[in-house]
């Protein structure tokens, strides 16, 4: 029975005791009373009948307003107390109770803010007690997190069901370049804690490599499989198995609880070899005939000295014929090949002003000769091989020392477009441009130290041009080595931004993870969530307004992964509302360009799949979804959980469900609102706070979640 009709079921008994002993003598004094005196009693009542009625009726209405009065202050500011106390207890250990009400109320709330206090004191020391004991294990655990974050080849760790536990920025970034279709829009292929390496790799060959290391676990034999596979977008794929073996199995030996996969795109190495094995035969059945022929013209020269002079000529016009065409084959060949082998140069994204320090520490270390730099342009990245590009800049200054003794070199770095700009200057006299030809064709050799390339070698390897320019007021001349602009992947770096520590990329916790779908009588802490929000062009789904923004995050194993994101800004094919720009900050120039939500939802759909779905007043977001469902063809069918409905579950007594006024009240701060991207990771901090509190009130599945959000007042509102 709720605390109001207990109060008033209350009032009620009370009426009845204070009121049944008069109504009692009345009655019985009534009755032994003799008909004049009856009759005397009522005419007197009769008389004062109206002001005994209104005497009744105000005294009734005062007592109601007392009586509200109470209860407003003693019962329902008790409950507050009661949910706000509770908050201290779980979600927020810095929210406090406000004094307010009567006075034996409010001492009630500085006594129990006064023991919160005293409670934070004894957690503080606590918590320095456990961050000291942990700090050894943190500190080898971040070695880990560091190590495989920053490989330079791919890996993924899997657990036995293809759950992934671990990915690097390596693995990311390939997936995400490998990936095709809709989840472009997502900005990759769909790798996450937490997700099935079976949406990326074969299962059959996943499962299959597994028990060949099974059978060579069972046979003593070092436990490694190799398999090539084919990617949706027809990308080859190099990929080698390693085992995480637990301590034992049944049988005492080892057993497999997970798998480590480095992976490799050869899709370029497989053309090129394909490419040089073409030229190869094509050398190899090209030359058979030719030789065939010069063979036979030779062996008729040889067995017939004495023939015709017009035949001999004949003969060796056909052997000399044979050999040009060979020799024309072969210098072809040989250029396909040359390309082929400068094309598996390695080439890196690399920061234009970290080559121009680079080569003037060689510089001044190994000529002796000073630098200075003018004119950089520190954001300036370029794509180079820095050791083969910093020698030939190094070889230019050996060159220039050697002849013109300059007494200082310049570095100048810009762009223009595409193409970067790094100039070598020096003061002196100017250059022939067969000096420089000549320089350009030799091989390098700077302080002793050679190499087979040439400077021409260097340039060809990189792309680029090399030209020689004058200053002639400034009476100054310079090298420019003309290089493509790179473009370098700094989504890392942005992602990185946004947490406090080090990406979450892995999460071996997940190790105990079972193949999960949605079941809704697993417990909510067991499951994995998509958090998401949209923006709009106006509040009337029903009436024409459209998504601009889908922002989501996922939550696994009960942690944010703020790495794990969906994004994307979304043409919604209609002017925005004036009104409503202020408040999401997306203008038409924004949207202009973007995907409409023929793209965009599909893309979101698989990003979300086989989770449940969590959203703050969620009724509003998902009839825009529904509105989409016969033009798209796409249903989200998963559970949909509400935090504003889980708030009122959690603190029925609480006046306020915004989303604004639970952040406060749960002590969660948020950079910016009505931000997509943003208010869903928000929702998501809401959610893990609210999960402890759901589980005092006995709600601990999300069959149980959403039948106790059903009752609420709130789940009554429709879009």
């Amino acid at each position: 029975m709720k605390a109001k009709h207990r109060f008033i079921l209350a009032v009620i008994v009370l009426g009845l005791l204070m009121t049944g002993p008069f109504v009692v003598t009345s009655l019985l004094v009534w009755l032994d009373m003799k008909d004049a005196e009856r009759n005397m009693l009522t005419e007197l009542l009769l008389s004062r009948l109206p002001i005994g009625t209104m005497m009744t009726v105000f005294g009734f209405g005062v007592g109601v307003l007392v009586l509200h009065r109470l209860f407003k202050q003693y019962v329902e500011g008790l409950l507050r107390m009661a949910e706000t106390l509770r908050l201290m207890l779980g979600a927020n250990r810095n929210f406090r109770v406000t004094a307010e009400g009567p006075p034996e109320v409010q001492q009630l709330a500085r006594a129990a803010n006064d023991l919160a206090q005293q409670r934070d004191a004894l957690m503080d020391d606590v918590d320095a007690q456990i961050a000291a004991a942990k700090a050894s294990v943190e500190e080898e655990k971040n070695r880990l997190a560091a190590l495989m974050s920053e490989l330079a080849q791919a890996v993924v760790v899997c657990n036995r069901d293809g759950r992934i536990l671990l990915y690097n920025n390596r693995a990311r970034l390939q997936f995400k370049a490998l990936a095709q279709g809709p989840t472009s829009v997502s900005g990759g292929a769909l790798i996450g804690l937490g997700r099935s390496i079976f949406s990326i790799l074969e299962k059959n060959q996943v499962q299959h490599a597994q028990e060949v290391i099974t059978q060579r676990l069972a046979a003593g034999k070092a436990a490694i499989a190799n398999f090539i596979t084919t990617t949706r977008g027809g990308q080859l794929l190099r990929i080698q198995m390693v085992p995480v073996l637990s301590a034992s199995g049944d049988g005492g030996e080892p057993a497999m609880t997970g798998y480590v996969l480095t992976v490799e795109n050869i899709t370029r190495s497989i053309e090129q070899e394909a490419q040089r094995d073409q030229v190869l035969h094509l050398m190899t059945e090209g030359s058979r005939s030719a030789i065939g022929n010069i063979r036979a013209a030779v062996t008729n020269l040889l067995d017939y000295p004495d023939m015709d002079a017009e035949l001999r000529e004949r003969f060796l016009r056909v052997i000399e014929e044979e050999v040009a065409k060979r020799g024309q084959s072969i210098d072809q060949t040989m250029a396909q090949f040359s390309d082929s082998l400068k094309a598996r140069w390695p080439l890196e994204d690399i920061l234009g002003i970290d080559v121009i320090a680079a080569a003037q520490r060689r510089i001044e270390d190994k000529l002796k000769l000073p630098t200075k730099t003018e004119e950089l342009d520190d954001a300036l990245w370029v794509r180079a091989d820095s050791f083969s590009l910093v020698f030939a800049l190094a070889y230019l200054a050996s060159k220039l020392q050697d002849h013109y003794e300059p007494r200082e070199l310049r570095f100048r770095l810009s762009s223009e477009g595409k193409l970067a700009y790094l100039d070598l200057i020096w003061a002196g006299p100017a250059m022939s441009s067969e000096t420089f030809y000549t320089w350009e064709m030799d091989s390098m050799e700077v302080a002793g130290e050679t190499t087979p390339m040439t400077l021409r070698d260097v340039i060809d390897r990189h792309g680029g041009e090399i030209w020689y320019q004058r200053e002639k007021a400034a009476h100054r001349a310079f090298f420019r080595f003309v290089l493509p602009v790179a473009t370098p992947e700094v989504v890392q770096e942005e992602d990185r931004s946004r947490g406090t520590g080090r990406p979450e990329y892995y999460d071996f916790d997940l190790f105990k993870f079972e193949d999960q779908s949605i079941d809704l009588d697993r417990k909510l802490s067991d499951l994995t969530y998509t958090v998401f929000d949209t923006e709009t062009t106006g509040l009337e789904p029903s009436n024409g307004d459209e998504i601009i923004q889908i922002g989501a995050v996922r939550i696994v194993n009960n942690r944010i992964l703020r790495q794990e994101i969906f994004n994307q800004l979304v043409d919604p094919e209609r002017p925005l509302r004036p009104e409503s720009i202020p408040i999401h900050g997306i203008s038409e120039d924004m949207v202009r360009g973007q995907p409409n939500i023929d793209v965009v939802l599909p893309a979101f759909h698989e990003f979300c799949e086989d989770t449940v779905l969590i959203a703050h007043n969620a009724a509003f977001d998902m009839r825009f979804l529904q509105l989409k469902e016969e033009r798209t063809g796409v249903r989200f069918n998963q559970p949909v959980l509400d935090t504003l409905l889980l708030s009122a579950v959690v603190h029925p007594n609480q006046e306020s469900h915004k989303l604004d006024t639970i952040l406060e009240r749960l002590g969660i701060q948020i950079d910016s609102r009505h931000n997509a991207l943003e208010d869903s990771v928000a929702t998501a901090a809401v959610f893990l706070k609210l999960l402890p509190l759901l589980e005092e009130k006995g709600i601990t599945t999300v069959r149980q979640a959403l039948e106790a959000s059903e009752k609420t007042y709130f789940a009554r509102v429709k879009y």
